[in-house]
C-alpha cells in the first residue's frame, strides 16, 4: 500500500475529484489518503463520502484525516498541494485594494498584484511544505495545483524536493480547439510550451496537416471570434493559440483591461469571459452556497471516467511503468532555449517507472517567448520578496506587472498600492513580521528653481537654447 497526501484538503470539490481519479485507474494496488486541512469540518465529509465510494466498488483503500502536516507526511510516497492561505478574505484583498487604485482584475491569482501577493502568502508555507517532505518522506514527489503555480514551482526549483506544477489549461483548450476546428481532439498531435497561463501551442496537426490555417480563417469570423475575444485578438496580432481564457489573459498583457473603451470591446461577457472580480465572486458563491453543508450526502458512488486533471495518470505512471506525456511546470534548464534557464516552464513532461523527465522543445517564436518574459519578470521578483522579505521587491513586482503598469498608476502610486496591500494581509505574511514598504513623497519643485550644477545631459541643454529662443510653434 503506497500513501498520498493532500495537503489543502479543505477544497474538498477538487479533492474529491483527485481522489475518484485515482479509485478509477485501474492497476495501481492498494492506496492510503491521507487528508490534511487546518480543521476537519470538511474534511470529515470527504473522508466519509469516500469510505461510502471504498465499500461500494470493493476498492483495496483506506482514507484519514488530520489537522497535523508532519502526521500526514510521513511515508507518503506522493504529496499533492491544494491550499489557499487566508481565503476568501485574502482573496478580497487582492482584488478590492487595486481595484480602488484602478488596477480592475478579473481572476486575480497568476500575476498582477492578486498574484503576487497571493504568492507572497503561499510560498513561505510551500517551502515549509518542502523542508516537511525532505526529512519525513524525502523520495516523494509533490504535485502542486496551488497557485500561482509558475511563481510557487520557482520556489520549489529552489528547495530540493521532487516535484511537477500542474493545470488542466491545456486539456481544456484542446477541446476548444478541437471544436473550433471540427476534429476529434485524441487526433490532434500537439506541442504545447511557455509559461503556466500563457503556454503556447507551437504545433497543432491533424493526421499531418497543419491546423494553424483553419483556425486562423475561422477566428476572422464573428461567430468564433465572439466567443474568445481576448484570446482571439491575440492570436490574430501575434499569430499563435495560448492556453488560457479571455479573463485570464487579459490580466497577462496590458492592452485589454486598461480603460472603459477597451473592457467594453474585449472584456464585455460575464464571468470568466472578463468581467471585473469573476474568480472572487463564483468563490464566494460556492463558499455561501456550501457552507456548514455536507454536500456528499447524496453524492452517488459509481467510478466514472476519470477527468482531465493529470494527477492520477502520473501517480498510475510511476506506479506501473506505462509511459504518460503530459504538459508540466518544472525549472526551465534549457527545455526551452529563449526563456531564462532558472525561470519556471511549461512544456511536455514524460512520466514512466524513472519518475518524470521534461523534453526539450527548443526556441518559442520570439514574439511568444517576448510575451511571456514580461511575466517571467514580474515572478522572478514576487519569488525573490518572498524568500527574502524584501518590501522594494513587492513594489518591483507590481511596477513592472503588465496590467499595472498599463493602468494611469505613476510608481508612486503603485508603491502606495503595494504598500496598503502589506498591511492589510499582515496576518497572513508572518516573514515581513515589522517591515515596511517606504514612502516616497513627492518632490516639489517650487517656481524658479535654482538648479543643481551638475553635469547636464546634452538634450537638455538643447532644450534650454529653445527657452531663450522662445517656442517655435
Amino acid at each position: 500500500m503506497f500513501k498520498i497526501a493532500i495537503i489543502g484538503a479543505g477544497s474538498i470539490v477538487f479533492c474529491k475529484t483527485l481522489m475518484l481519479d485515482v479509485f478509477a485507474t485501474p492497476g495501481l494496488g492498494a492506496v492510503e489518503f491521507s487528508l490534511m486541512a487546518p480543521s476537519t469540518r470538511r474534511t470529515a465529509h470527504v473522508a466519509e463520502y469516500m469510505n461510502r465510494v471504498i465499500r461500494g466498488n470493493n476498492l483495496n483503500a483506506v482514507v484519514g484525516i488530520t489537522t497535523d502536516r508532519r502526521e500526514a507526511l510521513k511515508g507518503a510516497k506522493y504529496v499533492i498541494a491544494t491550499f489557499q492561505i487566508g481565503g476568501t478574505d485574502a482573496f478580497d484583498m487582492d482584488y478590492g485594494i487595486p481595484m480602488q487604485y484602478g488596477v480592475d482584475q478579473c481572476i486575480g491569482d497568476t500575476l498582477n498584484p492578486g498574484g503576487i501577493f497571493r504568492a507572497l502568502r503561499h510560498i513561505p508555507v510551500i517551502n515549509g511544505l518542502a523542508a516537511d517532505m525532505l526529512e519525513l518522506c524525502p523520495d516523494a514527489l509533490l504535485l502542486n495545483y496551488v497557485n500561482p503555480n509558475a511563481m510557487i514551482c520557482w520556489a520549489l526549483s529552489l528547495t530540493g524536493v521532487k516535484y511537477v506544477g500542474l493545470c488542466h489549461g491545456v486539456q481544456t483548450t484542446l477541446d476548444l480547439i478541437a471544436g473550433y476546428a471540427n476534429v476529434p481532439k485524441k487526433e490532434i498531435d500537439f506541442v504545447c510550451a511557455g509559461i503556466n497561463h500563457m503556454a503556447w501551442f507551437v504545433k497543432l496537426n491533424h493526421k499531418g496537416r497543419d491546423l494553424y490555417p483553419l483556425l486562423k480563417e475561422n477566428f476572422e469570423k464573428p461567430e468564433y471570434y465572439a466567443n474568445e475575444k481576448v484570446r482571439g485578438e491575440a492570436f490574430r496580432q501575434f499569430g499563435y493559440f495560448m492556453t488560457e481564457s479571455t479573463g485570464h489573459l487579459s490580466e497577462y498583457l496590458p492592452y485589454f483591461r486598461k480603460n472603459e473603451h477597451v473592457m467594453g470591446l474585449y472584456c464585455d461577457e460575464p464571468g470568466f469571459g472578463g468581467e471585473s472580480g469573476a474568480y472572487l465572486n463564483f468563490g464566494k458563491f460556492v463558499g455561501e452556497k456550501y457552507n456548514n453543508q455536507n454536500m456528499f450526502i447524496n453524492e452517488p458512488i459509481d467510478l466514472e471516467e476519470r477527468s482531465v486533471e493529470y494527477g492520477s495518470n502520473i501517480v498510475e505512471a510511476c506506479e506501473t511503468g506505462n509511459t504518460f506525456i503530459f504538459n508540466g511546470n518544472l525549472k526551465n534548464d534549457g527545455m526551452i532555449k529563449n526563456l531564462p534557464a532558472d525561470c519556471c516552464a511549461e512544456g511536455p513532461v514524460c512520466a514512466d517507472a524513472n519518475g518524470l523527465s521534461p523534453i526539450v522543445v527548443g526556441e518559442l517564436p520570439p514574439q511568444c517567448a517576448a510575451l511571456n518574459i514580461t511575466n517571467i519578470n514580474v515572478q522572478r521578483l514576487a519569488v525573490y520578496a518572498a524568500n527574502n522579505a524584501d518590501t522594494e521587491a513587492i513594489v518591483h513586482a507590481c511596477a513592472l506587472d503588465p496590467l499595472t503598469a498599463a493602468s494611469r498608476l505613476s510608481l508612486r502610486e503603485i508603491r502606495e498600492m503595494a504598500s496598503e496591500m502589506l498591511e492589510a494581509q499582515r496576518e497572513y505574511l508572518p516573514q515581513f513580521n515589522g517591515k515596511k514598504i517606504r514612502t516616497t513623497p513627492a518632490v516639489f519643485i517650487p517656481d524658479g528653481v535654482e538648479r543643481a550644477q551638475v553635469p547636464v545631459d546634452p538634450a537638455l541643454k538643447i532644450n534650454a537654447r529653445f527657452g531663450e529662443l522662445g517656442s517655435t510653434k
